[in-house]
């Protein structure tokens, strides 16, 4: 069986570089065939064939969630009358299918085909993002193209990051990638960038130019959310670009505050009364153990990150000691004139998060033993009453509250 795909009431309208169709088509790639109107007739039986209105920009997830459930319609129910923009047919059922997309027949469903709303699609928690949000499917026009690419840019945010990445860079980075598109700056070039920014910063640490090196390290900090959005926003993402991109995360933080130390004057580092190798192997200890917490999480118990297990966790996220809460422990302690103590702050925060995360990734266990199943993200159940007046649904979903 084969999965033919075909557009009608293609739009010549750019989002984000691309049109719907051309999203579609690299969001779905090599699973589907393109297929002409002619050519329809002329498929064997047991091929399906998914329609789409190429006038609407549709959900990464309900695209993938079309393309691989059979005999369905998907219909936009507040219009009136109710608008069909998708479908997904049997070969035999894709003219009938494709009359009802293009209005020239009039009804609301075929036989044998289950009708949907994009509310009544099972999405799922959607695990690399660390969110739960409505699907959307919205009109394409010219006038609404910037609002449809900020639907876009703020969908392919995380829900649940750190406080700097969430709140201070989302205008500044869709203005940037922004810039990025029609320039053709593909999301390895601004990795590469930032890793140039990694060692920079390094250097000036390490020789005690505290001022250029926190301005490096908060402009490479910027650069890893550019190339993250830059490469959702146009699905530009690559296995090469994902590893190039963690393992840059991964490698270059304790290292950072190590070189720090290295650059401080002799008399603020015997003031810290421990000897820096102490500081350099608190902080690996730390380090390593919270990163070696959270990949035990995630690969025994929830197949989720720890940091959505539950609503504590995620506001834990905002602040634990990953890099940017870290810079800010550092930049504040260059601003005083101290950044000796931004060495002992930054030791004492990643020992302390390793430890919140030992008791969470022990209560977690506990809980995997007691319900004798994996656990469940508190963001899957976001939209379901218990959560309806909650501040975390409102923080990490992006969901208004109701009145």
């Amino acid at each position: 069986m084969s999965v033919y795909i075909h557009f009608c009431h293609p739009s010549p309208i750019r989002i984000w570089g691309m049109t719907s169709q051309q999203r579609v088509e690299r969001i779905l790639g090599e699973t589907v065939r393109s297929c002409t109107a002619d050519a329809l007739q002329g498929l064997a039986e047991h091929d399906t064939v998914l329609i789409l209105r190429g006038d609407y920009l549709f959900d990464d997830r309900l695209i993938e969630n079309l393309a691989g459930t059979p005999n369905i319609l998907l219909q936009l129910q507040e219009h009136q009358p109710p608008t069909t923009v998708a479908a997904h047919v049997p070969a035999g059922l894709a003219g009938q299918a494709l009359d009802l997309l293009t209005g020239r027949t009039a009804g609301e469903t075929l036989p044998g085909i289950d009708l949907l709303t994009p509310a009544t699609v099972p999405l799922s928690f959607h695990k690399k993002l660390r969110k739960k949000e409505p699907p959307f499917i919205l009109p394409i026009t010219a006038e609404r193209r910037r609002d449809l690419e900020r639907r876009l840019f703020n969908w392919s945010y995380k829900g649940v990051t750190d406080l700097v990445t969430k709140w201070a860079w989302p205008g500044l980075a869709r203005q940037v990638v922004r810039l990025c598109v029609p320039l053709h700056i593909r999301p390895n070039h601004v990795t590469l960038t930032g890793l140039v920014l990694v060692i920079i910063a390094g250097i000036a640490f390490a020789t005690g130019h505290y001022g250029p090196g926190l301005l490096a390290g908060w402009l490479m900090t910027f650069l890893d959310t550019v190339d993250g959005k830059l490469a959702r926003v146009t699905l530009t993402s690559s296995r090469f670009g994902h590893y190039f991109d963690h393992v840059i995360d991964l490698v270059h933080p304790p290292l950072w505050y190590i070189v720090w130390a290295l650059g401080l004057p002799a008399a603020q580092i015997d003031s810290l009364g421990l000897p820096l190798s102490t500081f350099f192997w608190l902080i690996l200890v730390g380090y390593i153990g919270g990163r070696l917490v959270e990949g035990s999480f995630q690969l025994l118990l929830g197949k989720f990150s720890i940091f959505c297990w539950q609503p504590v966790d995620s506001y834990f996220r905002l602040i634990t000691a990953r890099r940017n809460p870290n810079l800010i422990l550092l930049t504040l302690s260059y601003l005083a004139g101290r950044p000796d103590l931004g060495l002992v702050a930054v030791t004492l925060w990643t020992l302390i998060s390793t430890v919140f995360l030992l008791v969470r990734l022990a209560t977690a266990g506990y809980e995997r033993i007691r319900q004798g199943r994996p656990l469940d993200s508190w963001l899957s159940e976001a939209d379901t009453p218990r959560y309806e007046h909650s501040l975390a649904a409102r923080i990490f979903t992006g969901r208004q509250a109701r009145r």
